[in-house]
């Protein structure tokens, strides 16, 4: 499939007016072919106008027509081949075995959510039959959930594929009943082009109304803006920074028609080596958590920019595997030149910091953005009284924070802002530690792991992919897995509607075959 550079608005490609740009290859420096013409204000009217159009029409199809549209979707990516992980690789500098793994995971993600579709149970389905001889009556009632409406989606840096166009947003939007425009990022334009057709050639293909889905490219400040302030719009999905997700909230805040933004946004994913483990096998996490800060040069939103532990043997241990493991590592390309300097300064600025001790670096890569891994090291009290060291560094590096004892542990963990993991790592002789820390954990984060490392989610029914602020805007929900789809319904109540005018899911004889609460019971009737 050729990559053309343009925007796709409905079934329509165009060539967008507005000031064109190439994606540059972070390997090499070097400048991409096509050029990508970005979108104006018109194209994001057309875009929205077109969603808002269809929304309707999208939104009553059957529950099989759209979960064979996301299966449709889902073909359509594989059919790409290699082409698609081509254009990517060369966009992000990713590897091959990566993007390879990030495509399935792409698919993986639409599958479940067609499961889901057919399942129905996101339907929240309830009906309370009509009470007429109580006093007072009670009339009929029925609930069911559907779409919000049109959906305006954000593609992430970091996952090219499964944060982006067809990632976890677009696909439980979709799921929803919702259409979506995406607002593809500037780092990977032509993977997007690549991805966007795939969608829209199974928005054709099913015979659904165009507006279900266009692909814009323009700068945040001004298209994004303008499709988060469109009336037409009723939610967005964000990955990225903090500075982005909060002008995004303070928009959609600031409309007529305030709408819900669900970003994910900066979370340093605090591991707690308690002394039990630690004592025991302080060298393996060490080596093991090196892995884990590396993998992907440490651009994931789970990446454990964070180790606190009691000092002690078993820390220091810890700390010269951890040393020896990092000296290591070669530095691999970063994704654009303005993470990879991003990285680099915030690296310059942590070694500087007062109370802050430089363990080890990796090793310089050799490709144009390569980052240097690093490992810092500070006491309690330093970091305590130094919010700085809690902000989050894009990229593989992390501070390792030495406690006196217990109570600094739970001192830091009760000082910590919002985040999207945290971690233990126990043996059976931390129990009452552990017991004592899972309560403020479960405040903080929004997955909690023992003995194992954050990098990875798995897209699963039982996953959470969000946390308290600033992790998320929206700390009532999830980015990944089947629970995502919650985020773009609401509630509706019918009340005494004669059965022709009800709706199937509600209907007296169960047409879709549903689990559903009737007076009270859970009854697939």
């Amino acid at each position: 499939m050729t990559i053309n550079g343009k925007l796709l608005i409905g079934a329509r490609a165009q060539y967008g007016a507005s000031a064109p740009f190439r994606a540059i290859d972070p390997a090499t420096g070097q400048h991409l072919e096509p050029a990508f013409g970005t979108a104006n204000l018109d194209d994001a009217e057309r875009a929205c106008m077109l969603a808002q159009q269809a929304f309707d029409a999208y939104r009553d199809t059957s529950l099989e027509q759209r979960a064979a549209f996301l299966e449709q979707i889902a073909q359509n990516i594989l059919d790409l081949g290699p082409v698609l992980i081509e254009r990517a690789m060369q966009e992000s500098g990713l590897p091959q075995a990566r993007l390879e793994g990030e495509r399935g995971r792409t698919v993986g993600q639409l599958r479940l959510f067609a499961k889901v579709v057919r399942d129905g149970r996101w339907l929240g389905t309830a009906l309370d039959s009509a009470l007429p001889d109580r006093t007072p009556p009670r009339p009929d009632l029925r609930l069911r959930k559907i779409g919000l409406g049109p959906v305006v989606v954000f593609g992430a840096s970091n996952f090219p594929l499964a944060f982006s166009v067809a990632g976890g947003d677009t696909a439980s939007a979709l799921a929803a009943g919702c259409p979506v425009v995406v607002k593809a990022h500037g780092a990977h334009p032509g993977t997007s082009e690549l991805v966007g057709k795939a969608v829209m050639a199974a928005v054709a293909s099913c015979g659904f109304p165009e507006g279900v889905f266009s692909l814009l490219h323009g700068d945040g400040r001004t298209i994004g803006q303008a499709l988060v302030s469109h009336p037409a719009i009723k939610a967005v999905g964000f990955t990225g920074s903090r500075q982005g997700g909060m002008a995004l909230v303070r928009t959609a805040a600031a409309r007529p028609e305030p709408i819900p933004v669900y970003a994910e946004m900066s979370s340093i994913n605090p591991v707690f080596v308690l002394p039990g483990a630690m004592g025991e096998k302080a060298g393996q996490i060490g080596t093991g958590f090196i892995d884990s800060l590396t993998l992907g040069s440490g651009q994931f939103c789970t990446n454990p920019g964070l180790v606190i532990a009691v000092e002690g043997e078993g820390l220091d241990k810890f700390i010269d595997a951890a040393a020896t493991a990092l000296q290591g590592k070669v530095g691999s390309t970063m994704l654009t030149p303005g993470i990879h300097a991003a990285y680099t300064s915030a690296v310059e600025r942590l070694s500087g910091a007062a109370g802050v001790s430089l363990v080890a670096r990796g090793q310089c890569g050799t490709t144009a953005c390569a980052g240097q891994a690093a490992l810092f090291v500070t006491d309690a009290a330093n970091f305590l009284a130094n919010p700085q060291l809690e902000e989050e560094i894009f990229g593989a590096s992390s501070l390792v924070v030495r406690c006196t004892g217990a109570a600094q542990l739970r001192q830091i963990a009760e000082h910590l802002d919002g985040q999207l993991t945290a971690t233990m790592f126990l043996t059976e002789s931390d129990r009452d530690a552990a017991l004592e820390l899972l309560p403020a954990l479960e405040r903080k984060a929004g997955r909690i792991l023992v003995n194992g490392y954050p990098t990875g989610v798995e897209v699963a029914h039982a996953m959470v992919h969000g946390g308290p602020f600033p992790a998320t805007s929206d700390s009532r929900s999830t980015s990944v897995g089947a629970a995502a789809i919650d985020r773009f319904l609401r509630p509706v109540s019918y009340q005494d509607l004669p059965s022709w005018l009800l709706p199937a899911a509600i209907k007296d004889d169960n047409p879709l075959g549903l689990w559903r609460v009737r007076d009270g019971e859970l009854v697939k009737a």
